[in-house]
């Protein structure tokens, strides 16, 4: 499944001249975490989130003491700077610039490993960097809980079998695994617990599969010790 497929296209978006407090208004209000940054042509700036509002409040704390070490280091310039960005009056000038950004044709398993990775909540779609829709933690999680259309049992297989060979962990030489009507029978030896509880997650997590039987033992067979 693509992002493309998944992703919010009317998206809310806001001049880089708007007013930084308007724009905490408008998340209160539509009850959302942040909101994207676009010029005259949709072209994306950058994005206004939760966090770069809440960071005003942050530096109103003057209760900060340094000591002697902390003071020797002290970055001025970066302080000043940082305090101008938390007390900026408009969307440009607290927006966050390097934003990470989805296409349409991204894999959304791609785009759920970089919202984990990054820590973020969403990720804007660009095409050509014209903003044409946002792909949230929200819209995965219902991704995740379609069932998967035309799968087959040889379609099944392969993707099982090609994501054992491509995660390192997965190396299990020993294990094979059977498909009848959507259901996955895993057997063979494996001498790791842990090894053999992330099979049968691979296998149960892959789209199309309705059941996953464990049948892997634990010691090879008389012969193959």
């Amino acid at each position: 499944m693509k992002v493309g497929d998944i992703m919010t296209r009317n998206v809310v978006s806001v001049p880089p001249e708007a007013p930084a407090l308007a724009v905490a208004r408008m998340l209160l209000d539509r009850r959302i975490s942040a909101v994207p940054v676009t010029d005259n042509w949709t072209m994306l700036l950058g994005i206004v989130s939760e966090a770069d509002l809440i960071r005003r409040l942050a530096t109103e704390d003057r209760e900060e003491k340094r000591g002697l070490l902390s003071a020797l280091f002290f970055d001025r310039d970066r302080a000043a700077e940082q305090f101008a960005r938390a007390h900026g009056t408009t969307a440009r000038e607290i927006m966050t610039k390097d934003v990470i950004t989805a296409t349409e044709g991204m894999a959304c398993e791609h785009a759920a490993k970089l919202i984990e990775e990054h820590r973020i909540r969403r990720l804007p779609v660009v095409h050509d960097g014209m903003l044409i829709g946002i792909v949230s933690r929200a819209d995965l999680l219902r991704a995740l809980l379609q069932p998967a259309e035309g799968a087959t049992d040889e379609g099944i297989r392969a993707k099982i079998e090609g994501a054992m060979a491509r995660l390192p962990w997965a190396d299990a030489p020993f294990v094979f695994l059977d498909v009848k009507d959507g259901e996955v029978t895993l057997h063979g030896f494996c001498s790791s617990p842990e090894v053999r509880h992330g099979l049968v997650a691979l296998a149960g997590s892959t789209a199309g599969v309705k059941a996953v039987h464990d049948a892997i033992v634990q010691r090879p067979p008389a012969g193959l010790a």
